[in-house]
């Protein structure tokens, strides 16, 4: 069993690290290693450290960094849109369900490649609850791609001029959990209806795909052409938790109520 060492961060600098250790560790790429070894090196030798205990805190701490970074990179690389987590969720306020939202918090669902289509009123914490599990994902080490149905258009639109639409839906199904967020908010002509099915197509029993809507997917023949609309809720909803919320904008309330913004002095 592995025991917890703690590294002593106060009292004198620590001396550096050799020249040669620092320009081996730079041509090994361990610069979280190499930033934590004085310190853990000075520590180890004043607490009498194993030898083997020193290398797997040093080891331990380039893990720890490389995570860290990768989490880092990939919320960048996601483009989530306002960084809201469940830190900031207020689960009393919300119309789904607690149970629903505590089993989808846990992210099975995404393990088993299942999607999920939150419907309702604009400001009943649609995007608020799927970024927050978005930001999950990322935390428990997984990728996201964060799409409005105008930036997917835009993106396959991109890919069609040049030939290249198959690899950009590629690209994008790597993530485990992609997001549509917002359909219906604004008008879909045939090119929208062509970018998201052909995303739910390809991620159809492979990832998982959450959208969220002011419209019921059954409806999203009214805001586009049929036939794509019909096959693409045909896949979407075949393994699909189907979440409506309810209720006033919860914007509006806060607003109303003087917690919109800090009161002016």
């Amino acid at each position: 069993m592995s025991v917890a060492r703690t590294v002593t961060t106060s009292g004198p600098t620590p001396p550096p690290l050799p020249d040669e250790v620092t320009d081996l560790l730079k041509r090994m790429r361990l610069p979280y290693l190499r930033a934590a070894a004085p310190e853990v090196i000075a520590t180890a030798k004043a607490q009498r450290w194993d030898p083997a205990e020193v290398l797997r805190v040093l080891l331990a701490e380039e893990v720890r960094g490389r995570d860290e970074t990768m989490r880092v990179n990939r919320r960048k690389q996601a483009g989530l849109p306002a960084g809201k987590t469940f830190a900031s969720w207020r689960e009393a306020d919300s119309s789904i369900p607690a149970p629903t939202q505590s089993a989808l918090a846990t992210l099975e669902w995404i393990g088993r490649a299942e999607n999920l289509a939150i419907t309702g009123p604009s400001g009943t914490g649609k995007t608020h609850f799927v970024e927050a599990i978005a930001n999950a994902v990322i935390d428990a080490g997984m990728r996201v791609s964060w799409f409005t149905l105008e930036s997917l258009t835009a993106a396959v639109g991109r890919a069609a001029a040049d030939g290249s639409i198959s690899k950009t839906i590629a690209k994008i199904t790597r993530a485990e959990l992609i997001v549509v967020d917002d359909i219906g908010m604004l008008p879909s002509g045939q090119a929208a209806a062509e970018a998201f099915y052909r995303l739910v197509d390809a991620a159809y029993e492979r990832r998982s795909l959450a959208i969220t809507s002011n419209i019921h997917p059954a409806g999203f023949d009214t805001i586009m052409p049929k036939t794509l609309a019909t096959a693409a809720v045909d896949r979407l909803l075949h393994h699909a938790h189907v979440i409506t919320t309810e209720g006033t904008s919860l914007r509006l309330s806060e607003a109303t109520t003087g917690r919109g913004v800090i009161p002016l002095t």
